[in-house]
């Protein structure tokens, strides 16, 4: 009869799910990008990490669309049961669209940040520039005269330079590709004079001299590429623009599932096999508190809203 009670208290309570058996239940579902790529990397190393120590398979389930994951996660089950561990796009996409089929602030829980994958300023070698000095002194003796590649229309790539012409007061031409490789391939070939292209792809071609590296855009120099100085201390303070991936769970997630899924994430992402393996993929390791993410994303959608509105970047 008492145990009868128990578990009739423990149904009635929001946190019923939490109480009336262990968490977790059963097999956890972790929403991800498309196969390939940084978001899905990362996914797949925390998601190992995590199945050994939740004592349940953590299953990525991958999703061509930067918004089909926040859209499936603010529909499942506040249970704990279903994560996404997802970049910027899942908070920014309310500057660059006209409808949403979620609102991130509302409908998610934020678990931990995960990490950040910083950008590289490089240039075509024929370009007579070797700082972020000269490049922004170049740019404003000649206005509208040098291009620069994104790999689409509201990528880390594209706000990077847009952030980068407000704050330095120069007008660079966006020139936009269907993805990285071609984009890329065009700066390279010399087509292009300018990208701000992730530290993977662009090291073959720094190594080679196929493309000069002027700076790294996070706010601290970056492991990924060490000894490269950041675009703030090279000539431009305060400048600071990396794509962030962080853990989510759908709101109303019980706080001790919360607390948990922080502590055991965080866990995997400081171990250091984990974040050497992250490393060589051109990827840092930054965890928080849910509190602290939370934060974090109102800052960038307070600083980067205001870059994406001005610059009229739309995606829909």
């Amino acid at each position: 009869m008492r145990a009868t009670g128990v578990a009739l208290l423990c149904t009635a309570l929001a946190t019923g799910v939490a109480c009336a058996q262990p968490y977790p239940a059963k097999p956890v579902r972790m929403l991800a990008s498309g196969v390939g790529g940084a978001g899905d990397f990362t996914a797949r190393v925390v998601a190992n990490g995590l199945t050994a120590r939740l004592g349940q398979q953590v299953i990525v389930d991958n999703r061509p669309g930067g918004l089909v994951p926040g859209e499936l996660v603010a529909k499942a089950q506040p249970d704990g049961h279903t994560l996404m561990l997802v970049g910027v796009v899942i908070w920014l996409s309310p500057f660059m669209r006209e409808s949403m089929p979620f609102d991130p602030l509302r409908d998610f829980a934020p678990i931990t940040l995960a990490a950040t994958v910083p950008n590289v300023l490089v240039v075509h070698p024929a370009l007579p520039v070797k700082s972020v000095r000269e490049l922004i002194a170049l740019a404003k003796e000649k206005p509208g005269a040098l291009n620069y590649a994104t790999s689409g229309a509201g990528n880390s790539n594209h706000i990077a330079g847009e952030l980068f012409k407000a704050m330095a007061g120069i007008n660079l031409v966006q020139v936009n590709y269907k993805g990285a490789v071609l984009a890329l391939n065009d700066v390279v070939s010399g087509r292009v004079e300018v990208m701000f292209a992730t530290a993977t792809s662009a090291a073959p071609h720094v190594a080679a001299a196929r493309l000069r590296a002027l700076a790294v855009t996070s706010a601290q120099p970056s492991a990924v590429v060490p000894g490269l100085a950041t675009v703030a201390a090279s000539g431009l303070p305060g400048y600071a623009s990396e794509s962030t991936l962080g853990l989510f769970a759908p709101a109303a997630t019980p706080a001790a599932i919360i607390t948990r899924l922080n502590a055991e994430t965080v866990a995997v992402l400081t171990a250091a096999e984990t974040r050497e393996r992250l490393l060589k993929s051109g990827i840092d390791v930054v965890t928080s508190s849910p509190a602290e993410f939370a934060a974090a994303i109102r800052a960038d959608m307070a600083r980067s809203g205001k870059i994406i509105r001005a610059a009229g970047i739309r995606t829909d």
